[in-house]
């Protein structure tokens, strides 16, 4: 039934969606404030997000290494630096790129902030912490925007994330999906490349239920 459902106001959640991000909006959490492009990933309508700084939100990070590949916005990433990380941020969307260098600035928070297809310009680095939100719907993307929520036809941006990220593993790596993605077939993919995909929170807001996932090498 909730699927029957989505189908049916997804065309009307869509128009709304693009019509509101036509132009630059801004999101904070925390006193922290950011601008979202019309061209990154937006915090406002989705909940992934939200989830990810809730959790993190009373984790000591003080003098932690932390990543977050594919920062988008960049809120997490600010957030994680206000709490003492020694924060990372990377994205292959540069329009992304220069307005959080742009939002460290005002928010007088300081990370690095660097371009990188997935761990393309992260091969030397290490890290205690891993934060990913990705891209799910299996379709091609045309375009940066896009990258920000199609993962490929046939999955290739998480083929090639769990290539590399079998070299890069963090101690804490946690990623979160949605109910509405393929997450046995990512689970799958996760295996493919000798890592293994364990539950650590499911969280259900509006009944969509959101999980986050810790990223570990298989036994």
């Amino acid at each position: 039934m909730l699927k029957k459902l989505k189908k049916i106001i997804f065309p009307v959640a869509k128009l709304a969606f693009n019509t509101y991000h036509l132009k630059q909006r801004k999101y904070s959490y925390e006193n922290i404030e950011v601008a979202i492009s019309a061209e990154v990933f937006p915090p406002h309508f989705t909940i992934s997000t939200k989830i990810l700084l809730d959790y993190i939100k009373p984790i000591n990070l003080e003098n932690k290494s932390f990543l977050e590949l594919g920062c988008g916005s960049g809120i997490i990433s600010l957030f994680a630096a206000s709490k003492g990380a020694r924060v990372t941020a990377s994205d292959i969307n540069q329009v992304a790129i220069d307005a959080l260098k742009e939002a460290s600035i005002k928010n007088k928070i300081a990370l690095n902030v660097l371009y990188s297809d997935l761990f393309e310009n992260l091969e030397d680095r290490t890290f205690e912490y891993i934060l990913i939100n990705p891209p799910y719907y299996p379709k091609k993307p045309k375009n940066d925007k896009e990258r920000a929520w199609f993962c490929g036809e046939d999955f290739e941006y998480f083929k090639k994330l769990f290539f590399q990220l079998q070299h890069h593993i963090a101690p804490n790596t946690w990623m979160i999906l949605s109910e509405d993605c393929q997450i046995e077939h990512i689970k799958q993919i996760a295996n493919n490349n000798g890592l293994s995909l364990e539950l650590i929170l499911k969280k259900s807001v509006v009944k969509e239920k959101n999980f986050i996932f810790s990223i570990q090498k298989s036994q």
